[in-house]
Protein backbone atom coordinates (compact mmCIF):
# COMPACT_ATOMS: atom_id res chain seq x y z
CA UNK A 1 0.00 0.00 0.00
CA UNK A 2 1.40 3.27 -1.02
CA UNK A 3 0.85 6.64 0.39
CA UNK A 4 -0.03 9.42 -2.06
CA UNK A 5 0.14 12.82 -0.48
CA UNK A 6 -1.85 14.38 -3.33
CA UNK A 7 -4.81 12.25 -2.42
CA UNK A 8 -4.55 13.32 1.20
CA UNK A 9 -4.34 17.03 0.26
CA UNK A 10 -7.25 16.56 -2.16
CA UNK A 11 -9.28 14.82 0.61
CA UNK A 12 -8.46 17.60 3.10
CA UNK A 13 -9.42 20.31 0.58
CA UNK A 14 -12.62 18.45 -0.30
CA UNK A 15 -13.45 18.05 3.37
CA UNK A 16 -12.73 21.77 4.07
CA UNK A 17 -14.87 22.78 1.12
CA UNK A 18 -17.67 20.44 2.22
CA UNK A 19 -17.44 21.79 5.77
CA UNK A 20 -17.58 25.39 4.51
CA UNK A 21 -20.58 24.67 2.28
CA UNK A 22 -22.40 22.69 4.96
CA UNK A 23 -21.68 25.39 7.53
CA UNK A 24 -22.97 28.13 5.25
CA UNK A 25 -25.99 26.40 3.72
CA UNK A 26 -26.93 23.61 6.12
CA UNK A 27 -25.57 24.11 9.63
CA UNK A 28 -26.20 27.88 9.73
CA UNK A 29 -29.90 27.68 8.85
CA UNK A 30 -30.26 24.50 10.92
CA UNK A 31 -28.68 26.15 13.97
CA UNK A 32 -30.74 29.27 13.28
CA UNK A 33 -33.96 27.20 13.20
CA UNK A 34 -32.88 25.36 16.35
CA UNK A 35 -32.11 28.68 18.10
CA UNK A 36 -35.52 30.08 17.08
CA UNK A 37 -37.13 26.88 18.33
CA UNK A 38 -35.19 27.16 21.63
CA UNK A 39 -36.31 30.81 22.01
CA UNK A 40 -39.92 29.89 21.21
CA UNK A 41 -39.86 27.06 23.77
CA UNK A 42 -38.28 29.40 26.34
CA UNK A 43 -40.94 32.03 25.57
CA UNK A 44 -43.72 29.45 25.93
CA UNK A 45 -42.26 28.30 29.25
CA UNK A 46 -42.12 31.87 30.59
CA UNK A 47 -45.64 32.54 29.23
CA UNK A 48 -46.93 29.38 30.91
CA UNK A 49 -45.24 30.43 34.16
CA UNK A 50 -46.80 33.90 34.03
CA UNK A 51 -50.19 32.34 33.18
CA UNK A 52 -49.82 29.97 36.13
CA UNK A 53 -48.98 32.87 38.46
CA UNK A 54 -51.94 34.84 37.12
CA UNK A 55 -54.21 31.83 37.61
CA UNK A 56 -52.96 31.41 41.18
CA UNK A 57 -53.57 35.11 41.86
CA UNK A 58 -57.09 34.89 40.40
CA UNK A 59 -57.78 31.73 42.40
CA UNK A 60 -56.63 33.46 45.59
CA UNK A 61 -58.87 36.45 44.79
CA UNK A 62 -61.80 34.15 44.08
CA UNK A 63 -61.27 32.25 47.34
CA UNK A 64 -61.07 35.54 49.23
CA UNK A 65 -64.27 36.75 47.55
CA UNK A 66 -66.03 33.46 48.38
CA UNK A 67 -64.92 33.78 52.01
CA UNK A 68 -66.34 37.31 52.12
CA UNK A 69 -69.61 36.16 50.54
CA UNK A 70 -69.89 33.35 53.08
CA UNK A 71 -69.19 35.79 55.90
CA UNK A 72 -71.84 38.20 54.58
CA UNK A 73 -74.33 35.34 54.23
CA UNK A 74 -73.67 34.31 57.85
CA UNK A 75 -74.18 37.92 58.97
CA UNK A 76 -77.44 38.16 57.01
CA UNK A 77 -78.65 34.88 58.54
CA UNK A 78 -77.72 36.08 62.02
CA UNK A 79 -79.53 39.38 61.45
CA UNK A 80 -82.59 37.47 60.21
CA UNK A 81 -82.52 35.26 63.32
CA UNK A 82 -82.23 38.28 65.59
CA UNK A 83 -84.98 40.09 63.69
CA UNK A 84 -87.34 37.11 63.89
CA UNK A 85 -86.53 36.74 67.60
CA UNK A 86 -87.35 40.40 68.18
CA UNK A 87 -90.56 40.11 66.16
CA UNK A 88 -91.57 37.00 68.11
CA UNK A 89 -90.87 38.79 71.41
CA UNK A 90 -92.88 41.78 70.22
CA UNK A 91 -95.80 39.55 69.18
CA UNK A 92 -95.70 37.77 72.56
CA UNK A 93 -95.62 41.13 74.38
CA UNK A 94 -98.60 42.40 72.36
CA UNK A 95 -100.52 39.16 72.99
CA UNK A 96 -99.82 39.46 76.72
CA UNK A 97 -100.99 43.08 76.72
CA UNK A 98 -104.13 42.12 74.81
CA UNK A 99 -104.90 39.24 77.16
CA UNK A 100 -104.33 41.51 80.19
CA UNK A 101 -106.68 44.10 78.67
CA UNK A 102 -109.34 41.46 77.92
CA UNK A 103 -108.97 40.03 81.43
CA UNK A 104 -109.32 43.50 82.95
CA UNK A 105 -112.44 44.18 80.87
CA UNK A 106 -113.89 40.81 81.87
CA UNK A 107 -113.21 41.55 85.55
CA UNK A 108 -114.89 44.94 85.16
CA UNK A 109 -117.90 43.30 83.45
CA UNK A 110 -118.09 40.65 86.17
CA UNK A 111 -117.87 43.31 88.88
CA UNK A 112 -120.59 45.39 87.18
CA UNK A 113 -122.86 42.37 86.81
CA UNK A 114 -122.18 41.40 90.42
CA UNK A 115 -123.06 44.92 91.55
CA UNK A 116 -126.27 44.78 89.49
CA UNK A 117 -127.15 41.38 90.94
CA UNK A 118 -126.46 42.57 94.50
CA UNK A 119 -128.55 45.72 93.92
CA UNK A 120 -131.40 43.65 92.48
CA UNK A 121 -131.16 41.19 95.36
CA UNK A 122 -131.23 44.04 97.87
CA UNK A 123 -134.25 45.44 96.16
CA UNK A 124 -135.98 42.06 96.30
CA UNK A 125 -134.94 41.46 99.92
CA UNK A 126 -136.19 44.87 100.98
CA UNK A 127 -139.46 44.30 99.08
CA UNK A 128 -139.80 40.91 100.80
CA UNK A 129 -139.02 42.47 104.16
CA UNK A 130 -141.73 45.03 103.60
CA UNK A 131 -144.10 42.27 102.53
CA UNK A 132 -143.24 40.20 105.58
CA UNK A 133 -143.70 43.18 107.85
CA UNK A 134 -147.05 44.03 106.30
CA UNK A 135 -148.21 40.42 106.62
CA UNK A 136 -147.06 40.28 110.20
CA UNK A 137 -148.87 43.46 111.01
CA UNK A 138 -151.97 42.20 109.26
CA UNK A 139 -151.99 38.94 111.08
CA UNK A 140 -151.19 39.80 114.63
CA UNK A 141 -150.02 36.35 115.42
CA UNK A 142 -148.08 35.00 118.28
CA UNK A 143 -144.32 34.66 118.32
CA UNK A 144 -144.28 31.05 117.11
CA UNK A 145 -146.46 31.69 114.05
CA UNK A 146 -144.47 34.85 113.36
CA UNK A 147 -141.24 32.77 113.21
CA UNK A 148 -142.91 30.21 110.93
CA UNK A 149 -144.09 32.98 108.65
CA UNK A 150 -140.58 34.51 108.48
CA UNK A 151 -139.06 31.09 107.75
CA UNK A 152 -141.61 30.49 105.01
CA UNK A 153 -140.86 33.85 103.36
CA UNK A 154 -137.12 33.27 103.65
CA UNK A 155 -137.54 29.92 101.91
CA UNK A 156 -139.48 31.65 99.16
CA UNK A 157 -136.76 34.26 98.81
CA UNK A 158 -134.08 31.53 98.82
CA UNK A 159 -135.99 29.69 96.07
CA UNK A 160 -136.15 32.82 93.92
CA UNK A 161 -132.43 33.48 94.20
Amino acid sequence: MEFYWENTVFAILAFALLYFLLNKYAFGPLFSVMEKRREMVQEQISSAESNRKEAERLLAEQQKAMAEVRKEAQEILEQARQMSGKEADEMIRQAQEESARIKEEALKDISAEKDKAVAALRGQVSAMAVMIASKIIEKQVDEKSQEQLIDQYLKEVGGKL
